[in-house]
């Protein structure tokens, strides 16, 4: 995760929406947005989904192409 994941958003909420992004549930995305995830996923491509913790703070969380790493992130870390 990054630092700005790390100080603003809890762990809880880090690890319910590590939990829904593990599950296939993106989170707040548009439904084009969900379906493209749902394509990258059979296609090996990088994941997007976006959550709000407790407070209203929208994170991200990327996993790569390769599946070698998936990050927390606040948007404008990105």
């Amino acid at each position: 995760m990054t630092r700005g994941v790390s100080e603003i958003i809890a762990e809880a909420d880090q690890v319910k929406a590590l939990q829904r992004h593990l599950d296939c549930d993106w989170g707040n995305l548009r439904d084009n947005d969900k379906a493209e995830n749902d394509l990258s996923l059979e296609k090996g491509l990088r994941l997007l989904s976006a959550y709000h913790d407790r407070n209203g703070v929208k994170f991200w969380i990327i996993t790569e192409a390769d599946r070698s790493a998936t990050t927390l992130l606040l948007p404008e870390e990105y």
